[in-house]
């Protein structure tokens, strides 16, 4: 059995039909993941490849979390800034690690450009870190994972009440220890772990672990031992 097949689409900015390639369930099983959730495949096909959809004819890229109707307003936004410049391509079919990285950003400018929610900009911003930590370009990981970082902050202060807090609060924590802000990110663990609301023991364990982690830290410990323990 291939681990690709076509799904068809009609494209939200200008309606046009047209088809974008999947994973099959039974090749999406992560052979391991990190501990801010970048997953790694055995085999040839990485499924995060193919979770941005893009439109060949007008090029509106977007993931399954996007918004599923355009106001006028916003492909207005869209082909003014972003649209009118675009030449036809296809992304369907088997996807590079280059052509993966250019359908995120695609994604990232019409995210932009249409005042798409937050918390859709974080998770493909975090996609693009990811990305680039397969590659092994740790400079452009760290910088994408502190626009991540920053935009999931701004998901925390606005729009909290629907998300998983607890994994949100993680991440957060998560992506401040990836940056080298220990202290900051022992702050967002401890929040996972005392907040009597959150019952997610997955997230709980992890914080845990995390703040364990960082004690273990030469050059954070001493800082560490200032805040409160997390038991």
């Amino acid at each position: 059995m291939e681990p690709l097949y076509m799904i068809s689409m009609t494209c939200i900015c200008c309606e046009t039909p047209y088809q974008t390639s999947r994973v099959r369930p039974s090749f999406k099983k992560a052979s391991s993941r990190d501990s801010d959730f970048c997953s790694y495949f055995k085999g040839d096909v990485n499924p995060e490849y193919y979770v941005v959809r893009v439109c060949p004819t007008c090029g509106y890229a977007s993931t399954e979390n996007g918004i599923g109707q355009l106001s006028d307003r916003q492909k207005k936004q869209y082909l003014d800034g972003i649209g009118s410049k675009w030449t036809y391509r296809d992304f369907s079919g088997t996807r590079s690690e280059d052509q993966a990285m250019d359908c995120y950003k695609l994604a990232l400018l019409c995210a932009q450009a249409i005042g798409e929610k937050e918390r859709v900009v974080a998770g493909i911003l975090h996609h693009i870190a990811w990305l680039y930590r397969y590659k092994g370009m740790q400079q452009q990981e760290l910088r994408f994972l502190r626009f991540a970082l920053d935009s999931y902050i701004n998901v925390y202060e606005t729009e909290v009440d629907s998300l998983n807090n607890a994994k949100l609060m993680f991440l957060i924590g998560e992506l401040n220890r990836r940056l080298g802000e220990g202290k900051t990110a022992v702050r967002w663990f401890s929040k996972v772990v005392n907040d009597k609301r959150i019952a997610d023991a997955a997230m709980i364990r992890a914080s845990r672990d995390m703040w364990q982690l960082l004690r273990n830290e030469p050059v954070e410990s001493e800082a560490l031992e200032e805040e409160q323990a997390i038991v």
